[in-house]
């Protein structure tokens, strides 16, 4: 803004031409009003130019004040003032523009719950109609894998409902055949096919570590009766050794075709009638599963009927929980053939492993998959991250296995 205003200033030099009228008093007055045609000449009045009293302009600046606690609290209550008449003035603008800020927050952090939910939880579940559905898929899956003409073994490796053959008098030398197993074949139905009752036979002639590794083309060495081997031992005796296994001493002579007492250390002989221990038939067997997770963990829910965390509701969990960081390793509990690899609002990222013998495992809930479907893992094969996916509270494995198509206690077969 500029203000027009007389100033003073020190006088300059101009020219001696004209400096123009200043005032000018030209006022014409008639003596004679009824003729107007004589009239005096009006007089002009010239002032002489004064340089004191030239129009001049400039800029308005703001006054300076000294910093004093006085005007401090002038600006201050001049401020409050303000916005006082401000916020009088467009408070119907302020409450529907704050009311907008405050909707637009609220649909952020919904949006940002419903999308968490979304990669934890997968949203809220059903029980009855989400988990159960999954889970009645995973039934059927799994009981596609069991083999039709399994083999049912009990707790001793005896094959169920196997008749005693002649053979098994243990009166003659044992014999042997090979036999190449081919696609398909189990542990159970080959000890069977030859009239065997006990599988511990096959994998002690066959020093077998793990019936699931059986491989189609692999030579087996079949004897004529059922028994194990032993290798002798310094401090062995005959007598020691058939008490150690509750035989018969003639049986034992004669199934070895013995014709001496004496013995020597490293002598393999045929124990007629034997089996394994417990501990090592479920080992080579691979009812033995090992922990699938190596690192530290949590036993965070258990096998069987419990509230469901999420639900509230009374449900049946259908394997154990191990809680445990995200990123955590997950390993193949025993060896096998990936089968399986995919996700479910339910499991999540999920892998299934077919172990042979009617075995399957179930690993829920993974960050990441790293088995590949048709791939064959070894016991201790990193096959996946530990994570929250699918229907889960926080990260942890969910780990389930069948046997024969149905559920069982992971529990049971956990070393």
């Amino acid at each position: 803004m500029e203000i027009i205003s007389y100033v003073n200033d020190k006088p300059r030099s101009r020219g001696s031409g004209f400096r123009g009228i200043l005032f000018s008093n030209f006022e014409p007055k008639f003596k004679n009003h009824k003729s107007r045609a004589k009239t005096k000449t009006a007089s002009v009045t010239y002032m002489p130019y004064r340089p004191e009293l030239e129009l001049r302009t400039f800029t308005a600046q703001k006054v300076k004040q000294a910093p004093t606690i006085q005007n401090f609290f002038k600006a201050v209550g001049s401020g409050v003032t303000v916005s006082v008449e401000f916020i009088s003035t467009n408070f119907k603008k302020i409450v529907i523009f704050a009311a907008v800020i405050a909707a637009a927050i609220g649909l952020s952090a919904a949006a940002c719950f419903v999308r968490n939910r979304a990669v934890n939880y997968t949203g809220p579940l059903t029980l009855e109609t989400g988990e159960s559905l999954d889970i009645e898929n995973l039934n059927k899956l799994m009981a596609k894998f069991a083999l039709e003409d399994t083999v049912e073994i009990d707790d001793e490796g005896n094959l169920v409902d196997s008749p005693v053959s002649v053979a098994q008098l243990f009166t003659q030398p044992v014999t042997y055949q090979y036999y190449k197993v081919k696609s398909g074949d189990t542990i159970g139905g080959i000890t069977g096919r030859f009239g065997l009752r006990n599988i511990s036979t096959l994998i002690s002639i066959n020093d077998i570590g793990n019936v699931r590794q059986l491989a189609s083309g692999q030579k087996l060495k079949i004897p004529s009766i059922d028994g194990i081997v032993y290798t002798v031992k310094a401090g062995d005796s005959l007598n020691s050794i058939v008490t150690k296994y509750n035989v018969k001493l003639s049986e034992l002579l004669d199934v070895n075709e013995l014709t001496s007492e004496t013995l020597t250390v490293g002598q393999v002989l045929f124990i007629p009638g034997a089996a394994l221990d417990s501990s090592t038939l479920k080992s080579a067997m691979g009812d033995m599963f090992k922990l699938p997770i190596q690192a530290k963990f949590r036993w965070s829910s258990p096998y069987g009927s419990r509230i469901d965390p999420i639900a509230g509701v009374q449900s049946f969990h259908t394997g154990t929980d191990m809680a445990c960081p995200t990123g955590t390793p997950i390993y193949a509990a025993m060896s096998g053939k990936v089968t399986t690899t995919g996700v479910t609002r339910v499991y999540g990222n999920y892998v299934i492993i077919d172990h042979g013998n009617g075995y399957q495992t179930l690993y829920a809930h993974m960050s990441k998959i790293i088995a590949k479907k048709g791939q064959w893992v070894s016991q201790g094969t990193r096959i996946g991250l530990v994570g929250s996916t699918g229907y889960s509270t926080g990260p942890h494995l969910h780990f389930t296995v069948y046997k024969n198509g149905k559920l069982i206690n992971p529990m049971t077969v956990l070393k």
